[in-house]
């Protein structure tokens, strides 16, 4: 198992990505959520050592995010932000000559995918959306002061928020404190700060709804679409995965009971088996 590192031109900006599985036929593309300090590692540290010797697994640093290249003047608000998103990992698949890969995105990473698919379809296969964002809802307290938490910025506040992503405090008590301070220090980068406080201005209800995909385009999504989603989720509300449900032609949905928003992380063994599964189409 290798986890290699690595940074590429795409259009105008320079990417930083993980890379598992170099070589595969078959290539996973893992797309990050938002929360501040957030890295694709951060999220998907489980799942490239498992897709090692199954996928070519791709996790790039979403533009504002991580040690790809920030904008020195950021553009304000989410529709702004979604067009850059969209063309670097468009960008990124012609950059790395990949014609077709497959998607998994999570959280605000499902919304980004879910654009994608409205744009180039053709690009991309199966798609994994976990915990995902771009459908209407209200927004949650957890979230608001997620994408607010530089209004008020603290160690005990960022613990709180880490806490919120899983069900059972007992799980991550170990590594609280490390995580902890290991995503504050990188949340309280410069480049970091100007970048979310551009993306998450309030009122963040408006965030919410321009990350929704419309339903007339989800119903033109043909691709095979898994949803996962934990039952105890209150960053985003299961009744999110419940609408895509509805609206989405070719779609399945696992529930993960006792499970808040990291599912990747609180059922890493049994989520990674259940990609694995959906993306050699044996579910």
């Amino acid at each position: 198992m290798t986890i290699t590192q690595h940074a590429i031109q795409t259009g105008s900006t320079r990417t930083f990505y993980n890379r598992s599985g170099e070589g595969h036929a078959e290539t996973i593309l893992f797309l990050h959520g938002s929360g501040p300090g957030v890295t694709a590692w951060s999220n998907w540290q489980f799942a490239l050592p498992f897709f090692d010797d199954k996928f070519d697994a791709l996790a790039p640093d979403l533009v504002g995010f991580g040690a790809t290249e920030h904008p020195q003047n950021p553009p304000t608000g989410m529709r702004s932000w979604m067009r850059l998103w969209v063309d670097q990992v468009l960008a990124f698949l012609d950059a790395l000559k990949l014609d077709r890969v497959h998607l998994v995105g999570n959280s605000m990473g499902g919304a980004i995918a879910l654009h994608l698919l409205m744009q180039a379809p053709q690009r991309f296969g199966r798609v994994v959306l976990m915990g995902s964002v771009g459908a209407p809802h209200t927004i949650t307290p957890e979230i608001d002061r997620l994408w607010g938490f530089y209004e008020d910025p603290s160690v005990e506040m960022f613990r709180n928020i880490i806490r919120w992503f899983v069900y059972d405090d007992a799980f991550i008590a170990p590594q609280l404190e490390s995580i902890t301070k290991t995503r504050y220090e990188a949340a309280m980068q410069p480049d970091v700060q100007r970048s979310f406080k551009a993306m998450f201005p309030a009122p963040r209800q408006k965030v919410i709804d321009d990350l929704v995909v419309p339903s007339l385009a989800l119903r033109r999504m043909t691709n095979p679409i898994l949803l996962a989603h934990g039952r105890d989720d209150h960053v985003v509300p299961l009744e999110s995965s419940f609408y895509l449900l509805q609206h989405l032609p070719n779609v399945q949905l696992h529930i993960y009971g006792q499970c808040s928003h990291w599912t990747q992380i609180e059922y890493a063994k049994s989520f990674n088996q259940l990609v694995t599964q959906f993306m050699q189409g044996q579910l």
